[in-house]
């Protein structure tokens, strides 16, 4: 679950990065850290595109995902030089290495104000992000809305053409996954983005560094469930942009041949569409809190439709942005990350994802009763939102201090550019032993801890940044 096949497959990424793990054993681990061994081993189709606009790439299982765009040019990924051991010369004047290497530190990096650009950009304007290292699934078979059913915590089982953001969870009613699915019809034999099936068909959109383990979590199920349905694996097949900001909607009325009105096209949405002439699939979607659509693109296309949209988009000050911008813009807005904010230990009561469980219909899913147990006993950690006045780097794992007492410490943190703060989320616990309850959240008095630093903090319980969800919905 942990790693792809394609890589533990391969002889030279085990040993270079058996090899590099070994030389850095004792090194700091420095929050934004990469590794130089084993990369360029899964490249999306936008990879050369971009790379000749200055993106510094990150490595996730496997893939190269955008990072964050420097003006300084083009900083490739070079093949592993060992760090000059077994008689390897050593790269000079190496690009990528020495941008990694400015951000060795436990302060804001020296190009925090790139990543500042790339978020109030999206902000204030429209941003692009290449997301096409994410899984993409196929659920399709006779049994697939059973499965369907079973295997979401939310209702997906809706009509053609809606998308509903869902958790998977396991008997203990821990989080194992969230994601996006949408409910498709049958489409073209040859088709990735279309596919023909038999009875009921839904497309499963997910982070491509859990992929491998949403997908090994959902065979499981399958397998011991015995229905008649399969998973398939498009990842490869089809890239993804993701276009967010309040222009969103002007650029891309000038690409894809369809009303993208609120009313023709509203928030959790999707449809098949044209772009310069291509099929994509535009969903209506976010992941940074802003009016957008995602397209998802046959692999052939991918730059055509890149393109295209750039083009549109030059004159409204379009932008490209990669997954630091993401982080920044998503956990402003209060968004989860699995693995983080999420993790097979934490529940939906527990992470504030309640709303993603069918509790109100009598549908079993995988989880559920687990979860009806802790709503009845009361929920004893809960996830919570913190901000600092103090402008000052956090990057997980502080303490967080409650009446003078340490109740929890953070598992997330980033700078909010839009409200211009530190955000953090972490779960508490009553040291008294007792639940708790929003009220217990507000009533307390906080500070987070630093490097043995405290910090005085500010509790919220709704999402500091357009708490009332106004912006996906296209209301600015």
């Amino acid at each position: 679950r942990r790693f792809h096949h394609s890589l533990t497959d391969n002889n030279r990424w085990i040993r270079e990065r058996s090899h590099e793990s070994y030389a850095k054993n004792y090194s700091v681990v420095f929050p934004h850290d990469e590794p130089l061994a084993g990369r360029n081993m899964r490249k999306d189709p936008l990879h050369e595109e971009l790379l000749r606009q200055g993106c510094v790439f990150q490595e996730r299982h496997g893939w190269e995902r955008p990072g964050w765009f420097s003006p300084g040019g083009a900083a490739p990924v070079l093949d592993y030089d060992y760090y000059g051991a077994y008689g390897q010369e050593r790269h000079k004047d190496y690009t990528y290495n020495r941008l990694l290497g400015d951000e060795y530190t436990f302060d804001f990096p020296p190009h925090h104000d790139i990543i500042k650009n790339e978020c109030l950009t999206c902000r204030n304007a429209l941003a692009l992000f290449d997301m096409s290292y994410f899984g993409k699934f196929y659920l399709v078979g006779p049994e697939a809305t059973k499965a369907a059913n079973w295997l979401f915590t939310a209702d997906v089982s809706k009509a053609p053409g809606s998308t509903v953001y869902t958790c998977m969870l396991n008997k203990r009613g821990g989080v194992e996954s969230d994601l996006t699915v949408s409910r498709i019809s049958p489409g073209d034999p040859d088709s990735p983005l279309a596919p023909a099936f038999e009875g009921d068909g839904y497309y499963l959109a997910i982070g491509g560094a859990v992929a491998q383990h949403n997908w090994s979590h959902i065979t499981a199920v399958l397998q011991d469930m015995k229905l008649q349905c399969k998973l398939l694996d498009c990842s490869e097949e089809l890239g993804m942009m993701s276009i967010q900001g309040p222009l969103s909607r002007v650029v891309l009325q000038e690409v894809l041949d369809t009303d993208l009105s609120n009313d023709a096209f509203p928030f959790s949405t999707h449809k098949l569409a044209t772009a310069a002439g291509c099929t994509v699939r535009a969903m209506r979607l976010s992941f940074v809190g802003e009016m957008g659509w995602e397209l998802h693109v046959p692999k052939a296309d991918c730059v055509k439709v890149y393109q295209a949209v750039m083009q549109a988009g030059a004159r409204h000050g379009i932008t490209n942005a990669g997954y630091r911008a993401i982080d920044s813009l998503s956990i402003e807005k209060g968004y989860r990350h699995w693995h983080a904010d999420l993790r097979p230990d934490d529940t939906p009561l527990e992470s504030g994802l309640a709303f993603t469980c069918k509790l109100k219909s009598n549908i079993p899913f995988l989880g559920r009763e687990a979860v009806e147990a802790q709503k009845a006993k009361g929920i004893f950690r809960r996830l919570v939102c913190f901000t600092t006045e103090e402008k000052v780097p956090m990057f997980g794992l502080e303490a967080v201090w409650r009446d003078g007492k340490v109740v929890g410490h953070i598992r997330r943190a980033d700078f909010g550019f839009a409200i211009d703060k530190t955000i953090a989320y972490g779960y508490i616990r009553d040291p008294t032993g007792g639940p708790v309850s929003l009220d217990f959240v507000k009533s307390g008095s906080y500070e987070l801890e630093r490097m043995g630093v405290t910090y005085p903090a500010r509790a919220h319980t709704k999402s500091p940044f357009d708490p009332d969800n106004k912006r996906v919905k296209g209301f600015y």
